[in-house]
């Protein structure tokens, strides 16, 4: 029962559309007009509140790092329920009852995850990935799923651990559903990349 409770938490918490009510209490704006149409700290940033958008990544984090961390360091769950439990927040996130079930992406709670998890081990990894891949492709998508990709090989590194790993996957299959419309498009190279490219041609 103690877990079923903490899973039903983390989905709430993770449904928490603060970009959404944010921007509307501060601007009087709604950050799903903008970008790619749904909301989170990437579209809050693409409002041109660049504070604001800050503010929204480090709650969106912070949503998904409470409730997983309360659950498997305080209360020592583990095995199926934890990865369960571990995955709620990016569901909440991706389909939050206080947006009629349409929700954001889900990136940013799933950094919050692997901090709630295991610190900066993995999670570090996973922003390494993530920016490395935003410094070469345009694509959001592709750059959050090559960020998941580094952190595989940080679980079997410093973590090796099958609840981990079980987590990995289900971020996977949720990722790939929640980017599916980046991910139905080739990797776009940077602008000063296809330069570089064209400067070296005969």
């Amino acid at each position: 029962m103690t877990w079923i409770l903490c899973a039903l938490a983390a989905f709430l918490c993770g449904s928490l559309p603060f970009s959404v009510w944010l921007s509307r209490l501060f601007y009087r704006l709604d950050p799903r007009d903008y970008g790619d149409g749904n909301p989170g700290a990437f579209n809050t940033f693409h409002t041109g509140k660049a504070w604001l958008g800050l503010l929204v990544l480090f709650l969106d984090i912070s949503k998904a790092i409470l409730p997983v961390w309360y659950a498997y360091r305080y209360l020592v769950l583990r095995g199926v329920p934890m990865a369960l439990i571990a995955i709620m927040p990016m569901l909440g996130h991706a389909f939050s009852p206080f947006l009629r079930f349409r929700g954001g992406k889900a990136l940013a709670a799933a950094l919050g995850v692997w901090i709630g998890l295991t610190g900066w081990t993995v999670s570090g990894a996973a922003v390494l990935g993530t920016l490395l891949a935003k410094t070469f492709f345009a694509n959001s998508g592709w750059s959050g799923l090559a960020g998941l990709a580094l952190a595989l090989p940080a679980i079997f590194i410093f973590r090796a651990d099958r609840i981990l790993l079980l987590v990995w996957l289900l971020q996977l299959a949720l990722l790939a559903w929640t980017l599916r419309k980046d991910l139905t498009r080739a990797p776009q190279f940077r602008p000063w990349l296809k330069r570089l490219f064209a400067s070296h041609k005969p």
